[in-house]
């Protein structure tokens, strides 16, 4: 995951400046991030923000983030930090945490310098608004693991640098977190001289993936939406189906890695969230961004076509999408929908969309991509912005709670981290976050991939199967076993 820079200004870390620095900011020599992130593989917790579209300017920063030193979870309706529970929503929890620590902006020469990293799943929306929930949790996933880093590897990929940033948190006092951010900067240094160790080729399984709907099943459910749609009831609704298959040997990371090299995306990711769950993302599309002066930022996605076979068949999909009213109504809706949640926590006046309906071309699928900025009011912080926001309409529909409502009637599962975020909380007041979608979750017996798209009126059950096909086959291909499509 990443942050681009147009439109902000990063100023030089204090110690740059001349003046007392609130961070340990230590450049080290350039190696790729994917492949300092096999050290710290077997962790229980760590963060691999990846930037892996790297000619995408939004792909410019990678982060590391390791060796936590606060875990934040939330499941079946209780929260904890660090194992032991506690009061509030896991909104309000994450908001009084991060409230615990600063780092003063424009410390460092990249976005993010430390802070909370985690997901944040889809049931959370249910602590924000009254819905229904119908079902069970299958696979035992928490609705939320956020873990807070005082030391980041953060990496330029523009310019090739480097460097340790390390904060000293949650050590208090000057002199305390100077000494231990010092510490902590070497130990990490030490064991970036140890020899990298990564794993060739895709994890292997003798079995196939195994599709939870039928094409006919997922046609007919898609049916059952347009006759809400029809009879006014929503004009849109986000409808997905996951493929599962039982987990093949090998590490969890080396699936993320088999993943990046047929999926590089922008907002990327790889999340360790303790010894049962781990998050393989290969999203393109960014949910919300807060720059440490309060300016927002969504990129909603509708809209896909296939990437063409050669030059002139990818051409005329990009075009043919550019041309589809269908394609280009299902956008407008979304974007309607984050201008109006957004306005919920900005100043009045601020809220724009710059860009609608931009074609953007990843490896396997050419997107309608819009912008819709912003800037919070005084008062508001980013916690407000979720709250306001969450879960992203590009996956819920419109009307939101209605469309939300019927998604949890439709479809076979809950979808846990999927559809939710997967997001950065710096300790300086920024943030960034993707929508998790291109996703694999991966837990000790099995692996997950889901995949769908918006149902508006004048979708095409059968067409609509064909999307969803386009969308998850790049994740079922990061495992080597039988053809399931």
């Amino acid at each position: 995951m990443s942050i681009d820079t147009a439109g902000l200004t990063f100023s030089a870390p204090a110690a740059l400046r001349g003046g007392q620095a609130s961070l340990h900011v230590q450049e080290i020599p350039w190696r790729a991030p994917d492949a300092l992130f096999a050290l710290w593989a077997d962790d229980p917790y760590m963060a691999f923000l990846d930037g892996a579209a790297s000619a995408d300017p939004r792909g410019r920063f990678s982060y590391l983030a390791v060796e936590p030193f606060r875990i934040l979870a939330a499941a079946s309706g209780r929260v904890s930090v660090d194992g032991l529970p506690v009061a509030g929503d896991p909104f309000t929890v994450l908001e009084r945490e991060l409230a615990r620590y600063r780092i003063e902006p424009g410390a460092a020469p990249v976005p993010f310098a430390g802070g909370a990293v985690g997901f944040l799943g889809y049931e959370l929306g249910r602590c924000l608004e009254k819905l229904p929930a119908r079902h069970g949790n299958d696979l035992a996933i928490p609705d939320m693991v956020v873990a807070c880093y005082d030391v980041v590897l953060a990496f330029d990929q523009i310019e090739q640098r480097a460097w340790i940033l390390s904060s000293g948190l949650p050590a208090d006092g000057m002199i305390a977190r100077s000494a231990r951010a010092e510490r902590r900067a070497r130990a990490i240094a030490k064991k970036l001289r140890r020899p990298v160790e990564i794993a060739a080729g895709a994890l292997r399984s003798p079995v196939g993936w195994i599709p939870e709907l039928d094409p006919q099943e997922y046609q007919a459910r898609i049916r059952i939406l347009l006759e809400h749609i029809h009879a006014g009831d929503i004009y849109q609704a986000n409808f997905t189906a996951r493929h599962l298959i039982p987990r093949p040997p090998g590490k969890a990371a080396d699936l993320y890695r088999s993943l990046r090299r047929s999926s590089p995306a922008p907002f990327a990711g790889y999340l360790a969230c303790g010894p049962r769950l781990a998050i393989a993302s290969a999203s393109p599309e960014r949910f919300l961004r807060v720059d440490a002066d309060g300016r927002i930022e969504t990129r909603p996605i509708k809209g896909t076509r296939p990437r063409g076979r050669d030059a002139a068949e990818d051409r005329h999909l990009a075009a043919e999408l550019a041309a589809s009213a269908k394609d280009r109504a299902e956008n407008l809706m979304i974007v309607d929908l984050m201008r109006n949640d957004i306005s919920r926590v900005a100043e009045i006046g601020s809220v724009a969309v710059p860009s609608l309906c931009a074609i953007e071309s990843f490896p396997s699928v050419h997107h309608l991509v819009s912008s819709v900025v912003g800037r919070l009011r005084p008062g508001a912080g980013r916690i407000d912005l979720l709250r306001a926001t969450f879960p992203g309409g590009s996956i819920t529909g419109a009307p939101k709670l209605r469309a939300m409502a019927l998604i949890d009637a439709v479809e076979a599962a809950r979808r846990g981290p999927y559809c939710g975020s997967i997001a950065w909380f710096g300790f300086d007041g920024a943030m960034d976050s993707s929508i998790v979608i291109r996703t694999l979750t991966v837990t000790p017996e099995l692996v997950v991939a889901q995949a769908g798209g918006g149902i508006v009126a004048d979708s095409d059950p059968a067409a609509e199967y064909e999307e969803m096909l386009v969308k998850i086959r790049p994740l079922l291909r990061a495992i080597d076993c039988p053809e399931a499509l």
